[in-house]
């Protein structure tokens, strides 16, 4: 019997769920179908999620109770010039306390759990997920995607489909709306999984991320600007450390990546001070995984025009090439593009105009996202390479600031006032829902609970903050008109915060300085604030719905 839906979502990563959601909200019959057995477990098994996703996102996913592993405070960099010798500089970007741990650069979190429950929400708003399903080819009429056909030889009709299969997109190149990327465009990630004690991680880490990088030549991490160094994540009782390099270098050279990435690690594993003697005599390897994704298919004029939409289909995230080449993120990207397919969708199907000429709104809307554009032009991790042409220290040390230290605030920082001040420009009321998700966050990842999960809380401990968020949220209120207004004024203008930013920038790289070495002065404040958020009850930062 054929089967018949409104949308057909392809894909349960990060963005396929989104999509469905929203499209299942609107009364849409959704279908999700997911070719594993859980959603998440086809994606890299972990990642950093930086906060713009969190704050521009999903709603559901800013207001809601996702699963993380660690709330992240910045990135501590070591610039490798000679291990042995331990001649290594540091260039740390991080937000300091007290702010820090509970106002976060972004969260760590597993994708397996974390798709997962994003799923969770899209089933609960109504939309049907289908698992170990696999799409193989597309039902097509007079030109029009019509639906799908999986493994098991289904055949689902449908009257729009969002592909989010996810990396390199093979049935978008089957169905002839993409190439394939070169194999300079694509990088190969070899990804460590180490069991380790909480407190260990957390006298190590903290709540910062640990990049290491070097030159070449002396092969502690992949070559500069075709992938990425090492990078360690900490996650709650575990630790992730990441290496990838491109499949092939600029000049064609095919390396061979497993011999390279064993290099690599052994070198760095047993030359560098904090993993060799504080990480690895408590880490122990509970998985090696291996996992292909596009890394510079931005950079790349004629790919990343290739057309994100056809007659009866939408491309988002991966699929349709939005991976961040700067941060090597594409979650944020995944999310802001399911939710506009989503939309799109929905007016689609309200005009019953399914044409490429109708879907090409979605287009625009991608191309006049801010945050998307930057992420996918972004060439500070690319231009790492003209350090290693140069081989000048003071060059490499103010690329990697440039793009993983306070120099991001550069070239970000237009991106993220604009984005922050139109989303007040479209819900002043915003704000309110901005602070409560941090503490929020933090409150969960204390006491291991998500989903809505609740721990019991000690009634002689428990302190009420009640009055606060009530005043909080009436000045918020009160000044709303206000805050409206500023923020119409002022979006236009955002152009300008780059420019500043870099004639400024020295004075923000010193109060950075100085706030983390004055850390200590502020150890009550951070103290009381942990404790507040610790002990609090936790339907105060629950939002409204």
């Amino acid at each position: 019997m054929q089967q018949e839906y409104d949308v057909v979502v392809i894909g349960a990563g990060f963005g396929g769920p989104v999509a469905a959601k929203k499209c299942a909200g609107a009364g849409l019959k959704t279908l999700l179908l997911e070719r594993s057995e859980n959603p998440g477990e086809k994606v890299v098994s972990g990642l950093t999620i930086p906060i713009y996703g969190f704050l521009f996102g999903p709603p559901f996913i800013r207001d809601g109770n996702p699963p993380v592993e660690r709330p992240v405070d910045g990135i501590r960099n070591y610039v490798i010039y000679d291990v042995k010798a331990g001649d290594i500089e540091i260039v740390e970007m991080r937000i300091p306390r007290p702010l820090s741990p509970i106002f976060a650069f972004g969260y760590n979190a597993y994708c397996k759990p974390f798709c997962t429950w994003e799923a969770e929400q899209a089933v609960n708003a109504g939309a049907e997920l289908r698992t170990c399903t696999t799409v193989i080819d597309f039902i097509k009429e007079d030109g029009y995607i019509k639906g799908v056909v999986t493994d098991n030889g289904e055949t689902i009709r449908s009257r729009i489909v969002i592909n989010s299969e996810g990396s390199q997109g093979i049935l978008a190149v089957k169905a002839g709306v993409r190439d394939k990327y070169p194999p300079q465009a694509i990088s190969l990630a070899d990804t460590y999984d180490y069991d380790c004690p909480k407190e260990v991680i957390d006298r190590v880490f903290g709540h910062t991320l640990r990049f290491c990088w070097g030159f070449d030549e002396l092969k502690i991490a992949p070559p500069l600007g075709h992938g990425n160094g090492l990078m360690s994540w900490p996650y709650r009782n575990s630790i992730h450390w990441m290496q990838d390099q491109c499949l092939a270098m600029g000049d064609g050279y095919v390396p061979n990546l497993r011999r390279l990435f064993d290099e690599y690690h052994e070198n760095i594993t047993t030359q560098l001070p904090w993993w060799r003697d504080e990480i690895a005599p408590s880490a122990k390897l509970r998985a090696r995984m291996w996992e292909g994704f596009e890394i510079f298919v931005g950079l790349d004029d004629r790919l990343r025009n290739m057309p994100n939409y056809t007659d009866g289909m939408i491309l988002v995230g991966d699929t349709a090439g939005l991976e961040s080449t700067g941060l090597c993120d594409g979650v944020p990207t995944a999310w802001f593009s399911a939710d506009i397919a989503a939309d799109v969708a929905i007016e689609a199907i309200r005009a019953m105009d399914f044409s490429a000429k109708f879907l090409e709104r979605y287009n625009r809307r991608i191309k006049a996202h801010t945050i998307i554009q930057w992420a996918i032009t972004n060439k500070g991790r690319w231009n790492l390479r003209k350090a290693q042409e140069s081989h000048d220290r003071k060059e490499l040390r103010a690329r990697i600031n440039h793009q993983f230290g306070p120099g991001i605030l550069t070239h970000a920082g237009t991106p993220l006032v604009k984005s922050l001040l139109h989303a007040i420009r479209k819900d002043p009321l915003v704000i309110m829902k901005w602070a409560r998700m941090f503490p929020r966050y933090y409150y969960n990842w204390e006491h291991e609970c998500s989903s809505g999960d609740r721990r019991p809380i000690d009634k002689q401990k428990k302190r009420s903050s009640g009055i606060g968020w009530v005043l909080f949220d009436s000045l918020v209120i009160l000044f709303s008109p206000v805050n409206w207004a500023a923020a119409w004024l002022l979006e236009p203008l955002a152009g300008v915060v780059n420019p500043l930013i870099k004639v400024f920038l020295p004075a923000v790289e010193l109060g950075l300085g100085v706030s983390i070495r004055m850390e200590p002065l502020f150890s009550p404040v951070t103290r009381w604030m942990i404790d507040s958020v610790k002990q609090a009850d936790p339907s105060t930062f629950s939002v409204s719905k």
